[in-house]
């Protein structure tokens, strides 16, 4: 081709950088033209005046113009201010390089150990396991809780909901669960909380022990879109494992600051506020999260709990209510429990494990019954005993109760230090019922 054919072939195109520019800034979405973007499309957004960068994601579309929920906050931006689309997307480095690191939803660490080089690139967002692909929980998975182990057991690849009001003892259960599992690979999320109970939950419930452990962090003075894909980040991480054939434990504390995020999101883009404030899309948001968690055949298992917090002890709560109709089993903590010196305050008679009865024993079974019989019938006696108007002789079920109250509650009592496997604590439930 002739060199004056090129030229004019050449000067005939745009080769600038396409973008667009800010026109209306409030105090969680930035509204900005010029480029063309579809629902959800990362862009990045430039300062013209102190050249300050912030990432953020398209959430809304309306004919020329587009609203963009910034990952941080908008102070520092102003309108002219220029929108760049990302190229890359909603997608993280994953890898075995992440054991043993803090880090944030982007997957940069935070620990101050160092980068973090990982080469394979995992979408944030992913659909769940399709419904025929999902293999069946037949293997019992233990977490070294006597009480989970023994009375509500957990099976590989089972996603439970821990349901507590605040500072009943949701954190040091946790760590119990981390340190007492038998899981090779532990992915720990803790979105929305305090940052101080960051180092308090590695230093004080974990032991300052990572290994094989990763950690993704959101803190609740990060920006509601951090908060809300932290969450998603962090069962990415997890699924990586699970392709690998591994059976992963993924903890997610807590399901209600994610929910809360995807509450000030929604309803700053106008949607209309149901129960309790929340919109409709953060109840639409938490299947998406939760149906990820699962065992796939020919791969391995994400074994979930979440922490759902019950503002008031109130388990008829929205967020509380959702969780608990998608997931597997449910583990309430009473306030009750903990004020009679019972940790962890697993109230065994409200929760359930939906899965218990396909992977135990029949005489386990058994045993989990009677236990949950006597102990009701403690619980339904309880004023009457405690008066001294019961007269030992009129109930014998009654009477086996009251001889085996001792017994049960020490049963349901664990040291935070201590664990024990799921076939001790079998054994000692049946030994204690049988007796």
């Amino acid at each position: 081709m002739p060199f004056k054919s090129l030229k004019s072939k050449i000067s005939s195109k745009n080769h600038s950088v396409a973008f667009g520019e800010i026109i209306k800034i409030n105090a969680t979405i930035i509204t900005a033209k010029g480029l063309s973007v579809s629902i959800g499309d990362m862009v990045k957004i430039v300062s013209n005046t102190n050249k300050q960068e912030s990432v953020g994601m398209v959430t809304e579309i309306d004919g020329v113009t587009f609203f963009i929920t910034p990952f941080s906050f908008v102070e520092g931006f102003c309108s002219g201010d220029r929108v760049f689309l990302d190229q890359s997307g909603m997608n993280i480095p994953v890898g075995e390089s992440l054991l043993g690191r803090v880090v944030n939803p982007f997957m940069h660490p935070i620990d101050g150990k160092g980068n973090i080089s990982s080469k394979h690139m995992s979408p944030i967002i992913k659909a769940p396991i399709a419904a025929m692909k999902r293999g069946m929980i037949d293997e019992i998975f233990s977490v070294g809780v006597k009480s989970i182990d023994g009375l509500l057991t957990c099976g590989k690849g089972q996603k439970l909901g821990i349901f507590a009001g605040s500072g009943v003892g949701k954190s040091t259960l946790m760590g119990m669960i981390v340190k007492g599992s038998n899981a090779p690979i532990k992915v720990v999320a803790l979105i929305g909380e305090r940052g101080r109970e960051v180092p308090e939950f590695i230093e004080k419930n974990l032991g300052g022990n990572l290994e094989n452990t990763v950690i993704i962090v959101a803190t609740s003075d990060d920006s509601p879109l951090m908060r809300k894909y932290g969450a998603f980040a962090a069962m990415s991480v997890a699924e990586f494992f699970k392709d690998q054939g591994l059976d992963v434990l993924f903890i997610m504390d807590s399901v209600t600051r994610f929910a809360m995020a995807q509450r000030e999101i929604g309803l700053a883009l106008g949607e209309p506020p149901t129960s309790k404030g929340y919109p409709p899309s953060s109840l639409t948001l938490l299947p998406q999260l939760m149906e990820r968690a699962g065992k796939e055949d020919g791969k391995g298992s994400i074994t979930a709990f979440f922490t759902v917090l019950i503002e008031g002890d109130d388990m008829s709560d929205p967020i509380a209510d959702q969780s608990r109709s998608i997931l597997d089993g449910h583990i309430v903590l009473s306030r009750e429990l903990t004020d009679f010196g019972i940790y962890p305050p697993i109230h065994i008679l409200n929760s359930a494990s939906r899965v218990m009865n396909d992977i135990i024993s029949q005489e386990h079974l058994q045993a989990v019954m009677k236990f949950r019989r006597l102990y009701t019938l403690l619980k339904e006696n309880e004023m009457i005993i405690r008066i001294g108007a019961y007269v030992k002789g009129t109930d014998k079920e009654l009477d086996e109760a009251m001889s085996k109250k001792e017994g049960m509650e020490k049963f349901m009592s664990q040291l935070a230090t201590f664990q024990t496997t799921y076939e001790d604590a079998k054994d000692e439930l049946i030994s204690l019922m049988m007796s």
